[in-house]
């Protein structure tokens, strides 16, 4: 994507007869928010004097703290391919800042920032991220409400006519490039109605404005297809969900700092480090990569799920794949995210478990090679693999005790999340589901 500064922006709103900017932020629960302005505020909001009502976005602030301002990032800028007539609509991300012009701690872009800092004091010049985003496109029925009714019945690498999402899936890879991307791969994915596309990764904080982005463009493009996509986890019983594999690598001055030739399997100490630092902390980072009641109906046996806090470089049953790949490329897989989480405070979490295993030097247990699935509990007991937690409120209770996660947060996020998580979960566990009926109500 092209480094924008902020006069390159304002030249190309004149030039390209830009008649709307969406001034766009991220609340903690990893939703897209947005102020519209006129190309004729285009200055006023690149030197960050746009404001807005913060104790109206859930999370943020009291009603009595109310005034917030939003700093965009020039390089963020892009207009949308799809809202060209009459006058173009563009967008910047921004960060937002209190009223006294210092960041705002609650602000999802700013934990992540903080994060990043921590590892270049620690040498390391960079942290690349390469996610896998899944997501259903489902039929919508004649009021263009989303059904549950899937738009394929296609599986994994399937192509047309059996998959009916080859058109979607090209309009939506054609505008990400439009809008700077570069797309490695679209495919088909295993259930029925699924999808995945692959961009290139980036540093962890672009990737992270790109998710938001991917997110958005494939929604919106799937409306203009009469479709509705989701990125809910676990959307049809009986059939995969969607995750989110996120693949993770740091650099020190250029060079990748997990690679070592003449290292085990040819991976660097710091390599381990970080895979112990992550699978010792992941228990209470869970709530964060898997935010949801939802969520956890994708983490089950049975669905190419992780559920096991385990490695290896030989299968797909674990947490923590390591892919073939090496030299610059040398990475680790994170295979439990789903794309239901604040994309900021996944990747925050995922860099700050690793550092923390690289400063304490903590080795992760011998590898898993065979398929996690087929054991036994007991087997599983004496291979030492423990288990993701299998609900909200489980992960929740794990994230309450840890300090860690608090100090990865900051007061204000942790505070406010584990609030709303706790709300969410009770406020599921009252309701009476479609299931409970169909047992027990004729039984009973």
């Amino acid at each position: 994507m092209p480094g924008y500064s902020s006069e390159d922006v304002a030249r190309i709103v004149r030039e390209q007869d830009v008649e709307f900017i969406r001034l766009q932020f991220t609340d903690i629960f990893g939703m897209l928010k947005n102020v519209a302005i006129t190309a004729s505020q285009i200055d006023k909001a690149l030197s960050g004097k746009c404001m807005f009502d913060g104790s109206s976005i859930e999370g943020f602030v009291r009603i009595e703290e109310s005034d917030m301002y939003l700093r965009p990032d020039p390089d963020s800028f892009a207009v949308f391919p799809w809202r060209q007539q009459p006058g173009k609509t563009a967008r910047l991300i921004c960060d937002v800042y209190n009223s006294d012009g210092t960041p705002f701690e609650g602000d999802p872009r700013y934990v992540l920032r903080r994060a990043l800092d921590k590892a270049r004091r620690m040498g390391y010049s960079e942290f690349n991220v390469g996610p896998e985003c899944e997501f259903f496109l489902f039929l919508t029925d004649s009021d263009g409400k989303p059904t549950v009714t899937t738009h394929d019945n296609a599986g994994y690498f399937d192509l047309g006519p059996v998959d009916l999402g080859e058109n979607a899936r090209r309009d939506i890879c054609l505008t990400l490039e439009e809008m700077g991307f570069e797309i490695e791969a679209s495919h088909h994915e295993e259930a029925p109605g699924q999808h995945e596309i692959d961009f290139k990764y980036e540093d962890a904080l672009k990737t992270a404005d790109n998710i938001m982005t991917f997110k958005l463009v494939v929604k919106s493009i799937a409306q203009n297809s009469g479709l509705h996509a989701t990125f809910m986890p676990k959307p049809v019983y009986g059939i995969s969900g969607s995750g989110m594999h996120t693949n993770v690598s740091l650099f020190r001055n250029g060079t990748n700092a997990f690679f070592d030739e003449k290292g085990d399997m040819q991976l660097s100490l710091e390599a381990f480090y970080f895979m112990g630092g992550v699978m010792k902390n992941i228990k209470a980072l869970t709530a964060i990569t898997n935010p949801t009641v939802n969520s956890y109906k994708r983490l089950v046996s049975g669905y190419e799920a992780p559920v096991n806090i385990a490695w290896s470089a030989r299968n797909r049953s674990p947490l923590i794949r390591i892919p073939a790949s090496r030299g610059s490329s040398t990475r680790l897989e994170i295979r439990n995210p789903d794309p239901s989480c604040n994309p900021y405070l996944a990747i925050a979490a995922i860099l700050r478990a690793g550092l923390d295993g690289i400063e304490k030097k903590i080795l992760p247990p011998e590898p898993v090679n065979q398929n996690i699935y087929l054991m036994t509990e007991d087997e599983r007991i004496t291979n030492g693999i423990e288990l993701l937690p299998v609900s909200l409120e489980e992960a929740v209770n794990e994230m309450k005790k840890s300090d860690f996660v608090r100090d990865i947060l900051g007061d204000h996020v942790y505070g406010k999340f584990i609030e709303a998580k706790e709300e969410e979960w009770d406020n599921y566990r009252k309701r009476i589901s479609r299931w409970e009926i169909e047992h027990y109500l004729t039984k009973f």
